[in-house]
């Protein structure tokens, strides 16, 4: 599913940066170039970045227990 329209960035591409490592909205619009046009993406995408976070904390805490 394309989340943001402008740019044409999958929400297959934005997990994928968030599982090599990019943690925060600013590392998602620099190298997708997300909001820079109508922005309606940056809700959609916060909401992927918290989703992708909170399965990365879980995974961790499973490694560690």
């Amino acid at each position: 599913m394309y989340v943001c329209l402008c740019s044409a960035v999958s929400d297959k591409a934005i997990k994928k940066s968030i599982a090599n490592g990019a943690t925060t909205m600013r590392e998602l619009y620099s190298e997708h170039n997300l909001g820079n046009q109508c922005g309606k993406c940056c809700k959609d995408v916060k909401g992927i970045l918290n989703e992708e976070l909170l399965k990365l904390a879980d995974e961790l805490l499973v490694q560690v227990a």
